[in-house]
């Protein structure tokens, strides 16, 4: 059984960027993963994230995984 090519997770974090009027750059600096690898993140093109990653942006963040990460449709 392969990998399925599509997954329906979306990720809120330019919002709650919005919301806490920081800039990408400086949650990475926080929380001490490259802008790069969360702008992979921030476009949904991440293949996995690691739970201590997925904490410490929740505690830069102040918001639960559940705000921060989502499910699309059926």
């Amino acid at each position: 059984m392969g990998e399925p090519t599509e997954h329906r997770i979306t990720v809120h974090l330019d919002e709650l960027l919005a919301a806490r009027g920081m800039t990408l750059v400086e949650l990475s600096a926080r929380v001490g993963v490259t802008a790069a690898n969360l702008s992979v993140l921030k476009n949904g093109h991440a293949r996995a994230i690691r739970f201590s990653t997925l904490t410490a942006l929740c505690d830069v963040l102040d918001c639960t995984p559940g705000e921060l990460l989502g499910l699309d449709g059926p």
